[in-house]
Protein backbone atom coordinates (compact mmCIF):
# COMPACT_ATOMS: atom_id res chain seq x y z
CA UNK A 1 0.00 0.00 0.00
CA UNK A 2 1.24 3.56 -0.59
CA UNK A 3 -0.33 6.68 -0.03
CA UNK A 4 0.60 9.75 -2.03
CA UNK A 5 -0.44 14.00 -1.50
CA UNK A 6 1.29 17.21 -1.47
CA UNK A 7 0.57 20.56 0.32
CA UNK A 8 1.50 23.57 -1.58
CA UNK A 9 3.69 25.91 0.42
CA UNK A 10 2.78 29.59 1.21
CA UNK A 11 6.66 30.38 1.93
CA UNK A 12 7.24 29.85 -1.99
CA UNK A 13 4.08 31.72 -4.18
CA UNK A 14 4.07 31.45 -7.75
CA UNK A 15 4.90 35.03 -9.10
CA UNK A 16 2.04 37.01 -9.54
CA UNK A 17 2.49 37.97 -13.15
CA UNK A 18 2.56 34.55 -14.07
CA UNK A 19 0.49 33.42 -16.82
CA UNK A 20 -0.11 29.96 -16.47
CA UNK A 21 -1.51 29.36 -20.37
CA UNK A 22 1.67 30.10 -21.69
CA UNK A 23 4.37 29.04 -19.04
CA UNK A 24 6.60 26.77 -20.81
CA UNK A 25 7.39 23.11 -19.51
CA UNK A 26 10.41 24.10 -17.28
CA UNK A 27 8.82 26.47 -15.50
CA UNK A 28 5.74 24.36 -14.73
CA UNK A 29 8.00 21.32 -13.53
CA UNK A 30 10.45 23.27 -11.98
CA UNK A 31 9.43 27.11 -10.75
CA UNK A 32 5.66 26.91 -10.04
CA UNK A 33 3.49 25.00 -7.53
CA UNK A 34 6.24 24.41 -4.81
CA UNK A 35 5.38 22.46 -1.41
CA UNK A 36 5.47 18.85 0.13
CA UNK A 37 4.98 15.77 -0.90
CA UNK A 38 3.79 12.79 1.57
CA UNK A 39 4.54 9.08 0.70
CA UNK A 40 3.62 7.04 3.14
CA UNK A 41 2.93 3.04 3.03
CA UNK A 42 2.35 0.42 5.30
CA UNK A 43 3.65 -0.36 8.91
CA UNK A 44 4.28 3.63 9.44
CA UNK A 45 6.86 3.91 6.13
CA UNK A 46 7.16 7.58 5.98
CA UNK A 47 9.42 9.10 2.94
CA UNK A 48 7.43 12.81 2.77
CA UNK A 49 9.71 15.62 2.39
CA UNK A 50 9.40 18.86 5.06
CA UNK A 51 11.20 21.10 3.15
CA UNK A 52 8.75 23.30 1.73
CA UNK A 53 9.94 24.27 -1.63
CA UNK A 54 9.92 21.09 -3.86
CA UNK A 55 7.93 21.47 -7.27
CA UNK A 56 5.38 19.12 -6.68
CA UNK A 57 4.17 19.32 -10.35
CA UNK A 58 8.00 17.63 -11.02
CA UNK A 59 7.79 15.51 -8.72
CA UNK A 60 4.46 13.74 -9.84
CA UNK A 61 5.46 13.80 -13.56
CA UNK A 62 8.87 12.52 -12.44
CA UNK A 63 6.95 9.86 -10.63
CA UNK A 64 5.26 8.45 -13.57
CA UNK A 65 8.00 8.40 -15.67
CA UNK A 66 9.87 6.40 -13.34
CA UNK A 67 7.36 3.88 -12.78
CA UNK A 68 7.17 3.19 -16.88
CA UNK A 69 11.20 3.68 -16.77
CA UNK A 70 11.18 0.49 -14.32
CA UNK A 71 9.28 -1.55 -16.99
CA UNK A 72 12.27 -1.79 -19.36
CA UNK A 73 14.16 -4.54 -18.17
CA UNK A 74 17.88 -4.58 -19.78
CA UNK A 75 19.88 -7.63 -20.98
CA UNK A 76 22.18 -8.26 -17.65
CA UNK A 77 20.45 -5.95 -15.54
CA UNK A 78 18.85 -7.81 -13.26
CA UNK A 79 17.04 -5.68 -11.20
CA UNK A 80 15.60 -2.11 -12.71
CA UNK A 81 16.18 1.06 -10.88
CA UNK A 82 15.84 4.49 -11.23
CA UNK A 83 15.68 7.85 -9.17
CA UNK A 84 14.20 10.66 -8.46
CA UNK A 85 16.57 13.75 -7.73
CA UNK A 86 15.22 16.88 -6.09
CA UNK A 87 17.31 19.98 -7.71
CA UNK A 88 17.75 22.14 -4.90
CA UNK A 89 19.41 19.08 -2.41
CA UNK A 90 21.61 16.16 -2.88
CA UNK A 91 18.72 13.78 -2.27
CA UNK A 92 17.25 11.10 -3.87
CA UNK A 93 14.12 8.94 -3.65
CA UNK A 94 15.75 5.17 -5.05
CA UNK A 95 13.48 2.45 -6.69
CA UNK A 96 14.46 -1.22 -7.13
CA UNK A 97 11.84 -3.20 -9.22
CA UNK A 98 12.03 -7.13 -7.78
CA UNK A 99 9.64 -8.70 -9.44
CA UNK A 100 6.05 -7.72 -8.98
CA UNK A 101 7.49 -5.28 -5.87
CA UNK A 102 9.28 -1.93 -5.79
CA UNK A 103 11.16 -0.81 -2.91
CA UNK A 104 11.52 3.06 -2.43
CA UNK A 105 14.48 4.21 -0.25
CA UNK A 106 14.58 7.97 0.43
CA UNK A 107 18.36 9.44 1.30
CA UNK A 108 16.69 11.74 3.89
CA UNK A 109 15.55 8.95 6.21
CA UNK A 110 17.35 7.44 8.43
CA UNK A 111 15.64 4.25 8.61
CA UNK A 112 17.18 2.04 5.87
CA UNK A 113 13.75 -0.32 5.46
CA UNK A 114 11.98 -0.17 2.09
CA UNK A 115 8.69 0.77 1.45
CA UNK A 116 7.64 -1.96 -0.37
CA UNK A 117 4.93 -1.42 -2.79
CA UNK A 118 3.27 -3.50 -5.79
CA UNK A 119 4.42 -2.13 -9.21
CA UNK A 120 1.17 -1.95 -10.19
CA UNK A 121 -0.62 -0.60 -7.32
CA UNK A 122 2.57 2.10 -7.55
CA UNK A 123 1.52 2.59 -11.31
CA UNK A 124 -1.98 3.46 -10.46
CA UNK A 125 -1.24 5.72 -7.51
CA UNK A 126 1.40 7.59 -9.12
CA UNK A 127 -1.02 8.51 -11.90
CA UNK A 128 -4.23 9.29 -9.69
CA UNK A 129 -1.95 11.56 -7.98
CA UNK A 130 -1.08 13.37 -11.10
CA UNK A 131 -4.37 13.56 -12.36
CA UNK A 132 -5.60 14.67 -8.95
CA UNK A 133 -2.76 17.46 -8.98
CA UNK A 134 -3.68 18.90 -12.22
CA UNK A 135 -7.18 18.62 -11.45
CA UNK A 136 -6.55 20.55 -8.13
CA UNK A 137 -4.05 23.21 -10.11
CA UNK A 138 -6.87 23.64 -12.67
CA UNK A 139 -9.27 25.44 -9.98
CA UNK A 140 -6.09 27.54 -8.25
CA UNK A 141 -4.79 28.87 -11.82
CA UNK A 142 -6.82 30.25 -14.32
CA UNK A 143 -5.58 29.33 -17.81
CA UNK A 144 -3.56 26.70 -17.05
CA UNK A 145 -6.22 24.23 -18.44
CA UNK A 146 -5.45 26.16 -22.21
CA UNK A 147 -1.43 25.41 -21.99
CA UNK A 148 -0.43 22.58 -24.24
CA UNK A 149 1.75 21.17 -21.60
CA UNK A 150 -0.52 20.87 -19.04
CA UNK A 151 -2.95 18.66 -21.68
CA UNK A 152 -0.09 17.03 -23.28
CA UNK A 153 0.59 15.66 -19.69
CA UNK A 154 -2.46 15.02 -18.66
CA UNK A 155 -3.04 12.87 -21.84
CA UNK A 156 0.40 11.12 -21.57
CA UNK A 157 -0.58 9.71 -18.17
CA UNK A 158 -3.93 8.64 -18.00
CA UNK A 159 -5.83 7.06 -14.50
CA UNK A 160 -5.59 3.36 -15.02
CA UNK A 161 -8.12 0.71 -13.51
Amino acid sequence: MIELGYSLSPRFPDPPQTDYATAPARALRHDLFCGDVFVEGEGGRDLSTRWGWVPVLDFAWALCDIVEELDKVLPGLRTPRAELDFTESADRLRFSRRGDWVELRADWVRDERPLIVDHTELRREARDFLQDLLADLVDLHEGLDHNLTFWELKSRFPRVP
